[in-house]
């Protein structure tokens, strides 16, 4: 622990001269969590990454979370911590599926999960994040979506927005996707007074036995306002444990067992320092790419 202090405290001192500035997404381990000036999930992060005056972001995340950081702050350097931090989601999908999607289907508009590659985003309307994915399904003018890469949160797109025909890519998150009915219902048997909050991501058996369907920042307000004192949380445990943090007369229990995004959990305290202390590794888009890509994340965006 004192080591992780004194990195903490090298952390800071090494932002505040060189003027830059952590974002940490909500599964990251508990010591990035506290070092970060910034602490949340994918939309709210962007619109950090595209306000903040710093002149380098350090984004303790994956992969996509800081190519979109650079595409909304061009002008900044963006630092990822951890180059090995991909999304396996974001790599399920690649340019050429999603053009044969719309060469098959060329009246649909197409909505990308913001987990996503910047390649892919550049080939679509309209990026959506877990918290936003219904209204921008919403209010896009088109009758058929394309919705990709997440075949669980595009079905709950369609449960929520009937009058649209939603074209499912097979892609999933391999942590949301292991949560099963089963363990939930295990779970309410030991807990009966428990309400049950779930991630979009989550299988539609879930969906259904669910209280709540929220993002994780959609979590976090939800548990803190809730008169509720026991929660039954279907999501990464990173979140999870920000909420027992966060609310200390509140109990907060996983879906029967732990689940680990072992790609967020790559980024140490110590990765985080050197890259500050070396400034790596830094994110780079080719700029033709990244023009395109911004007009779908603008389109994010407008729906909050």
């Amino acid at each position: 622990m004192e080591n992780s202090i004194t990195l903490i405290q090298e952390i800071k001192e090494l932002k505040k001269a060189k003027h830059a500035v952590l974002l940490a997404h909500n599964y990251q381990v508990e010591e990035v969590q506290l070092a970060a000036d910034y602490l949340g999930d994918s939309l709210e992060l962007s619109r950090t990454a595209a306000g903040v005056e710093h002149d380098i972001i350090v984004f303790a995340g994956v992969k996509f979370m800081a190519e979109t950081a650079k595409i909304l702050s061009p002008q900044k350097k963006v630092l990822l911590p951890r180059l090995d931090a991909g999304c396996p989601m974001a790599d399920m999908i690649t340019v050429e599926e999603l053009k044969d999607l719309k060469a098959n289907h060329p009246n649909a508009k197409v909505v990308t999960y913001v987990n996503s590659s910047v390649e892919v985003k550049a080939e679509s309307d309209a990026c959506c994040t877990s918290s936003n994915a219904v209204n921008v399904v919403k209010n896009i003018h088109a009758d058929e979506i394309i919705f990709v890469p997440d075949r669980n949160l595009g079905s709950y797109v369609q449960k929520m927005v009937p009058g649209k025909k939603i074209i499912l890519f097979e892609g999933y998150c391999y942590v949301h996707n292991r949560i099963k009915k089963e363990e939930i219902e295990e779970m309410k048997k030991r807990f009966p007074g428990a309400k049950v909050v779930v991630h979009p991501e989550v299988r539609m058996e879930v969906i259904d036995l669910a209280d709540e369907v929220l993002s994780t920042s959609g979590m976090l307000k939800y548990a803190a306002a809730s008169p509720h004192k026991q929660f039954i949380i279907a999501t990464e445990q990173g979140l999870i444990e920000r909420m027992k943090r966060e609310n200390p007369g509140k109990e907060f229990y996983p879906a029967l067992t732990a689940k680990i995004c072992i790609n967020m959990k790559r980024t140490s305290l110590k990765d985080v320092y050197e890259a500050l202390k070396y400034e790596r590794y830094e994110i780079r888009v080719e700029e033709s790419i990244a023009r395109r890509a911004m007009r779908a994340l603008d389109e994010m965006l407008k729906y909050v």
